[in-house]
């Protein structure tokens, strides 16, 4: 989870682990999926320019593994926890993508690639949509215009939170934003990496991961941000864990 202001749950992951490092990062948000094609498109302009380097894009996050990806793989640094939302009012129970036979459906862009036997079971929804801007996500779930929304259970939280703020600034929305919400872990957890333009500067990730999640601070961080959305989420976020 990223927010436009570059803050969040992977945010303060990669700025703390590169901040041991004596390094200092600065990103760039953009739709998820989005991400992997201007990293590329950088990596690639570069070495049509001969190697110069202005304006350049040093890593990239959220690469799934098995993703191919030009430079240098660290070690896997965040899980997130997908599954599937649906308004309590529904009535719905979702405990796998069967539950979700005939329902609509709506998902992350790049989804069918990423989540488990979400591809094979498209074909079994009433509809199905991807959408890079996940705030589309929180608005036809609530405007009863989706059954199910198949996304990180945290990154549908803080797109509700938002929603809910806005509704306050407008004096309402046309819906309610404020519905209670159930959230199922129907997949396993799905596990990211970074990759970097230089291998040194990886080498230097994945030491300070280590020595970070050694310490115990990865999972201090995992803990706050799961804190603030547990009205969401309950206690059904990486709960193996």
């Amino acid at each position: 989870m990223m927010s436009a202001d570059g803050t969040g749950r992977e945010a303060s992951i990669i700025t703390e682990t590169l901040a041991a490092c004596g390094h200092e990062a600065r990103f760039k948000v953009v739709p998820f999926g989005r991400h992997w094609n201007d990293y590329r498109d950088s990596v690639q302009g570069s070495a049509q320019a001969g190697g110069q380097t202005g304006g350049q894009i040093d890593a990239v996050s959220t690469v799934p593994a098995g993703m191919e990806m030009p430079g240098a793989r660290s070690a896997p640094y965040i899980l997130y926890q997908n599954g599937a939302s649906v308004l309590k009012s529904s009535g719905l129970t979702v405990q796998s993508l069967a539950d979700l036979a005939g329902k609509r459906v709506i998902t992350f862009s790049g989804a069918p690639d990423v989540l488990p036997g979400l591809r094979a079971a498209i074909p079994s929804f009433g509809d199905f949509r991807e959408r890079a801007d996940q705030m589309v996500h929180s608005n036809l779930l609530f405007a009863g215009r989706v059954d199910a929304v198949l996304a990180d259970g945290l990154i549908f939280a803080e797109y509700n939170r938002q929603l809910q703020e806005k509704a306050k600034a407008a004096g309402g929305l046309p819906f309610d934003p404020a519905q209670p919400v159930q959230f199922t872990a129907i997949f396993p957890p799905t596990a990211y990496s970074m990759v970097f333009r230089d291998d040194l500067l990886r080498a230097d990730f994945d030491r300070c991961l280590a020595e970070m999640k050694g310490k115990g601070r990865l999972d201090a961080i995992d803990r706050e941000w799961v804190g603030r959305y547990s009205a969401t989420v309950g206690d059904r976020y990486l709960s193996h864990r």
